[in-house]
């Protein structure tokens, strides 16, 4: 089970594990055993996340969330499966709660006068610097 917030438990049955083998250096043992896991999740049609998380995912530009609906998450860091099942978990984890936080409303600010003020003189002192540049007149 697991668990996003009090009221947010993703139940083990939603989650999808696929084990293969790692890339990389290792030697022998690496080429005989599945320690690498990829985790899946459906997403959109998984009844116990709500409605908030699933616009938060569809927002999200990530590479683990598909256009399908589906979460896919790579895990091979440690040698031993379990370890990265639990890396891949907490991967979700995360994902999911920085997709469930409310997105923040920009307020338009307005520069202050003595902002302008100094804009306008940056710009008048760097036309006059210009225009001594021109040809010397004899």
């Amino acid at each position: 089970m697991l668990t996003l917030s009090n009221r947010v438990q993703i139940p083990e049955q939603e989650l999808e594990f696929i084990t293969m083998r790692a890339s990389g250096p290792g030697g022998q043992h690496v080429n005989k055993t599945d320690s690498a896991v990829q985790l899946r999740f459906d997403y959109k049609n998984s009844p116990s996340l709500p409605a908030i998380y699933k616009i938060g995912l569809g927002r999200m530009r990530d590479n683990r969330v598909l256009e399908s609906g589906w979460i896919m998450i790579r895990s091979e860091n440690h040698r031993s499966q379990l370890l990265n099942k639990d890396q891949a978990k907490a991967a979700l984890v995360a994902l999911l709660e920085e997709a469930g936080k409310p997105i923040r409303v920009r307020r338009p600010t307005k520069p202050s006068k003595a902002a302008k003020r100094k804009r306008l003189d940056n710009k008048t002192h760097r036309g006059r610097i210009k225009s001594g540049r021109g040809k010397v007149k004899l």
